[in-house]
C-alpha cells in the first residue's frame, strides 16, 4: 500500500511506527474511532510530513496528531 503511494521501502517502517503512535493516542483520546481499519486521513498527514523532510517517528506522530486534531476542530466549526 505505501509503496504504491510512492514511498520507498525504507520508509514503510517509519510510517508504520509513527502511525501506530499517533493512532493509539487519537483512539484513546476519542478523536478517532477505535477500529482496526487504517484512517486514511491520518496516514495522508504522516506521508505528507515525511515528504516534507520529517524523519523522526516521534515528531512525525506528534505533528500528525496536532494536524489531525486541528482538521477535526475545523470541521466541527464549519
Amino acid at each position: 500500500m505505501l509503496v504504491e503511494r510512492g514511498l520507498g521501502v525504507m520508509n514503510v517502517e517509519l510510517v508504520s511506527e509513527a502511525y501506530a503512535i499517533a493512532a493509539n493516542y487519537l483512539r484513546r483520546s476519542g478523536a478517532m474511532p477505535d477500529t482496526l481499519v487504517t484512517n486514511e486521513r491520518l496516514l495522508a498527514i504522516i506521508i505528507k510530513l515525511l515528504q516534507h523532510g520529517e524523519f523522526n517517528k516521534i515528531r512525525l506522530a506528534n505533528k500528525a496528531i496536532a494536524r489531525f486534531e486541528d482538521q477535526s476542530e475545523a470541521k466541527a466549526f464549519a
